[in-house]
């Protein structure tokens, strides 16, 4: 078995290397939780016999395999188990509901699925995937189904030393270890895996939480000394929501990832806890093509609530709706070229019919690039409102909205109108009286972009990965008439 192990590792490329050739002793901790530490050695060594597992059920080179983990040391032995058997990742939720779990296997054809209960087949034909696909992300799934996007090793590692390049050509001692990274999402999620993937590549140990909760992260933040980390919006507002958390020092840096985050909500925690708070921008086929860096951040504070500015390979252009380039500071649609892009889709669909002549990928947001090349990111073209003619941008009615203390969150959705086309309905999370947030919006917003009507509710829907569903609000107003 250890010949037929040591083969294994000495076969595979790509981003099993990550483990197999970090810098780590095998006595070091390379995975810790709030109550487990696992040792480099432990990992390669459980990911060998993984693999082998594997191979005995039956899993053959490019095949798909689902992983269905919590959180934790066990997702990532078993991700690069995966991949140490020449196989692809199929991460997803454990909490899921099986009906979501069918749904996945239908999508991708897995060989095998690995949970609790061990590795089993799963009855259905396997497809091969070609190429040096190593695994399967989601869409986000806003604006309809969800659909599987192929990562690619090659492209997964170009996208790591992308953003990690200026980072290693800036640091103060090559020799000094990288703190952890904390891992404060799902490992099921894209973000989860680039966040992780990001750490190893480093050289870094990886801190993982099972779940998020605001007492945890600051505990585990004090205790590891996390100095800089990501965060999606949802738990940024949950963050300086509580009462109870005082400090995260020694933070001194948040990525916000996977959705908007307004400018308000970054000043409000950065006003709590003196941490920096920067948007990033990318989209799953592409990765992050658009970020900050520790200087930017420290010459350009007024800046904050864009989303940086390109990284090195990184092209982009902003077209009208006539498809002409134009000018700084005029919102048109985001088209990127970034060095390297996702393989394809799953489903057997490919990037080309979001390209242009020159290669660009519409990424169907409008933004603007200001003069010192910073991208302010405006809005979905699906989601801007057409009142009259008058775009208006719900990002920009957002941020008034919460303004009011009584105000938590808030989304505005576009709903038919027979005399203007469309017009802006609120949705807010909080007690604020509907007369007081028309009277505050007519306060700071030109009057086509006051909303019609102000609606109070729980929670805003969301996706796995902290995105507004705007059209579950709309389906909401549908069932109320």
């Amino acid at each position: 078995f250890k010949r037929h192990a040591s083969f294994l590792v000495a076969a595979v490329e790509g981003l099993a290397a990550l483990l197999t050739q970090h810098p780590f002793a095998d006595g070091d901790v390379l995975v810790s939780t709030s109550n487990l530490d696992v040792t480099a050695g432990e990992l390669r060594a459980d990911a060998e016999l993984l693999a082998h597992r594997l191979r005995e059920v039956g899993v053959a080179d490019g095949q798909a395999v689902v992983v269905e983990l919590p959180n934790g040391p066990a997702f990532i032995t078993a991700m690069f188990g995966v991949w140490l058997a020449r196989a692809v990742l199929v991460p997803t939720n454990s909490r899921q509901p099986r009906a979501e779990l069918e749904r996945v296997v239908g999508a991708t054809g897995p060989a095998a699925i690995i949970d609790g209960d061990g590795v089993r087949r799963t009855g259905v034909e396997p497809t091969r995937y070609e190429g040096d696909v190593a695994f399967v992300t989601w869409t986000s799934g806003t604006t309809g189904q969800p659909r599987p996007i192929l990562q690619s090793h090659s492209g997964y590692l170009e996208l790591l030393d992308r953003v990690l390049g200026p980072l290693r050509g800036k640091r103060a001692d090559p020799d000094r270890r990288p703190s952890p990274n904390l891992v404060p999402v799902s490992l099921a999620l894209n973000a989860g895996i680039y966040n992780a993937l990001f750490g190893l590549r480093a050289g870094a140990p990886l801190v993982v939480m099972d779940r998020f909760s605001t007492s945890e992260f600051a505990e585990l933040t004090s205790r590891f000394a996390i100095r800089s980390t990501v965060l999606p919006p949802p738990a940024l507002v949950m963050l300086a929501d509580d009462e109870t958390i005082v400090d995260l020092a020694p933070l001194r840096y948040v990525r916000s990832i996977t959705a908007p985050l307004s400018p308000l909500a970054a000043r409000r925690f950065t006003e709590k806890f003196g941490v920096t708070v920067l948007n990033g921008y990318g989209q799953a086929e592409i990765g992050e093509v658009i970020g900050w860096t520790a200087t930017d951040a420290r010459e350009h504070p007024e800046k904050v609530g864009a989303v940086g500015r390109p990284h090195p390979g990184v092209a982009i252009k902003v077209l009208s709706g006539e498809g002409v380039e134009v000018s700084r500071d005029t919102v048109g649609e985001l088209l990127v070229r970034p060095p390297r892009m996702a393989a394809g889709y799953a489903d057997g669909g490919s990037l080309d019919d979001r390209l242009d002549g020159d290669g660009y990928l519409r990424t169907g947001d409008y933004a603007r690039v200001d003069e010192e090349g910073f991208v302010w990111i405006e809005g979905r073209v699906g989601d801007v409102i057409n009142r009259g003619g008058n775009k208006v941008f719900p990002g920009q009615v957002e941020e008034v909205l919460c303004l009011s203390p009584d105000v938590h969150e808030a989304a505005v959705v576009g709903v038919p109108d027979e005399r203007l086309g469309e017009v802006p309905v609120a949705f807010v999370v909080g007690t604020a009286p509907p007369e007081d947030l028309q009277r505050l919006c007519r306060e700071h917003l030109v009057a086509y972009k006051v909303p019609v009507a102000f609606h109070q509710i729980d929670a805003l829907p969301r996706s796995e990965i902290g995105k507004v569903l705007r059209r579950d609000l709309i389906a909401r107003l549908s069932h109320a008439v």
